[in-house]
Order: structure tokens, then sequence, then C-alpha cells
């Protein structure tokens, strides 16, 4: 099992390669990148200033001043040995700098991760919390009223995306009621609270994002639970031990609760993204400065050295994940051997 995982970890690094290598190669050709931004931004300075001459072929700016902007961002060279050079500087920690902050990729990132990690995390432990032991009262109740109107609930949520849900709750909880902030993670006079304020104010805020990002994973791990507790528990092993004497409490317990985590443990490693990524959806509907929200408009304004800081950290984490998600199979179910 341990060459198993080393090897698994030595693919991380050509994986790595590869994914990096092609998002790399689309931002070169796609149309509108960032030389272009820089020459319609200054054609439009150029007429709104009122000049009618142009230089360089019809350009606002020169040609020396258009290879300074290429040398700049980086296309004064084929794009394959631009990666090169990308890559060496990320083995070194080196993101690149944005094009739009003017600032280290890592930094501009890094200044999102404590809102997304909160909000991933949060999201994390509450669905799997509450979601684990609803899938087993469900499975032994089946057909009970109990499963009945929390699978109406469960399936309700689940077919409201998360950001209708979140307009819906804002427009309710937050202009009608005014129970809730409009948004943003913390309020104006946050830096003046006291501790226990912070902790109440942030939590204020944070209630009806986290509702909207729970709701679709919500249905999906309640369910999956349940009806992998409900095979099992129909299954010839559990029925054996039932009729040898064991108590059924102990049977679910000890026999079928273990098996039917296991589908649950090989999806964890996956979730690990959502500690990062979040949803720019929910982020802009509730003024989120998140890294969803930093992803979409890196992509909008083609800050591409920050998109490439994204895929590449999101990709990574993946890439980890799907390891973990293999180490908790192997932890929860005695009959994998990895090899």
């Amino acid at each position: 099992m341990r060459d198993y995982f080393i090897r698994r970890t030595l693919l991380v690094i050509p994986t790595l390669i590869g994914i990096t290598m092609l998002v790399f190669m689309v931002t070169r050709f796609v149309p509108g990148g960032p030389l272009e931004r820089a020459l319609m931004e200054a054609q439009q300075a150029s007429i709104s200033a009122g000049s009618s001459r142009s230089v360089g072929q019809g350009m606002a700016i020169s040609e020396d001043q258009l290879n300074q902007l290429r040398e700049y961002y980086g296309l004064d060279k084929p794009w394959y040995e631009s990666y090169v050079l990308w890559v060496g500087k990320v083995v070194q920690g080196d993101l690149g700098t944005s094009y739009r902050y003017n600032e280290p990729v890592w930094d501009v990132i890094s200044q999102r991760f404590p809102i997304s990690i909160f909000y991933g995390l949060t999201s994390l432990i509450l669905t799997y919390i509450v979601c684990i032991p609803l899938g087993i009262v469900k499975a032994i109740g089946h057909r009970t009223p109990m499963d009945n109107i929390t699978s109406i609930i469960v399936f309700a949520g689940y077919a409201v995306p998360g950001y209708v849900l979140g307009a819906l709750l804002l427009l309710f909880f937050a202009v009608e009621q005014d129970f809730f902030p409009m948004g943003g993670f913390t309020s104006y006079n946050f830096d003046e609270m006291s501790g226990g304020e912070k902790i109440i104010d942030v939590l204020h805020h944070a209630t009806l994002p986290l509702i909207c990002y729970m709701v679709g994973s919500f249905a999906v791990t309640t369910m999956l639970m349940k009806n992998n507790l409900m095979d099992n528990l129909a299954a010839d092993y559990v029925r054996t031990a039932v009729a040898k004497g064991v108590p059924f409490k102990k049977a679910v317990s000890g026999h079928a609760l273990r098996n039917s985590i296991i589908p649950i443990a090989t999806t964890f490693g996956q979730n690990i993204t959502l500690l990062v990524t979040g949803s720019f959806l929910i982020e802009t509907i509730f003024d989120i400065d998140g890294f969803g929200l930093l992803g979409l408009t890196s992509v909008f304004d083609r800050d591409y050295p920050v998109v490439m800081g994204i895929i590449f950290l999101t990709s990574l984490l993946l890439l980890l994940g799907n390891i973990l998600s293999d180490l908790l199979v192997a932890a929860v179910d005695p009959r994998v051997r990895f090899q």
C-alpha cells in the first residue's frame, strides 16, 4: 500500500504539468488577451482626449511601446518557452504578478483565503455532521412520516440552485424583514467590536450564504447515505447477524454502517476543492470577496497570472484530495488493498 501511494503522489507532478500546460496554451491563443485590452484602452484614452493622430500603423501607441507591452505580458516569446519560465517561477514559489492589481499573485490569492476557507470548511463540516446522521435515521425509518417529510425538504432544496435560493433569501430576510445584512463578510465597524461581538457579526453575515452553499451537497450526501445503508441492511450478512441474535442496533453500527460510509469516503477528496473555490454566483449575490469571485473577475479581466495561480492551486488540491479519498477508503474498508 505504501508503494501505491508513493506512485500516486509522484503522478501528481506530471498530471499537474499537463493541466497547467493546457490552460496556459489556451490563454495564449484565446482572443481578447491582455495586449488587446491594453491597446483598446489606449485608443479609448486617445479618443477621449480629442486626439486625431495615431502612430504605429493607426494605433494610439508607438511600435516601441507595443514591444514593451509584449515583453511585459510575456508575449514576446513562444508559448512553450513562456510556460517553462512560468514553471520555473512556480518552483521557486513565485506565481507571477497580477495584471489588474499589479501585486504578486500569491498576495492577491492569499487575501481571499480566510474567507473562502471559512465558508468551505464550515459548509463541509456541517454537511457531514448533519447529513450522515440524517441519512441513517431515514434509512432505519424508511417510509415513515419523518422520512417522507425530510425527503420533501431535501429534494425541494436540491431542485433550487444555490444562487437562486440566495436571491430569494436575500430578498425576504434582508430586504423585507431586515433580519440579516445585505451582504459582505463583516460589518463596517468590525475592527471596533469585541471578540464575542466579532464572532456574532461573522455568523450573522454567514448564515444565508452557508445555507446556499450547503443546499446542493446536503441532499446528495443525505440520500447517498440513506440508499447505501438500506442496501446493506437488506444484505445477507446483516440478516444473518440479526438471525444469530445480534441486536439490530449493533448490526447497524457494527456491520452495515461501516460499509455504507465507503461511497461517502470516495467523494470526500473531491469536496476538498470547495474549501477554496466556493461559488462565484453565491459570492456575487452576497458580495463576498472570495476565491470564486476572484477567479471569475480574473477571467473577465484577462488577468492570466491570477487565472493560472487559481488553476494551479485548485488542481493541486483536487489531486491531493483524490489521494486522501483512497486513504479514507482503505481505512474504512478492510477489503481494500492497494497494490
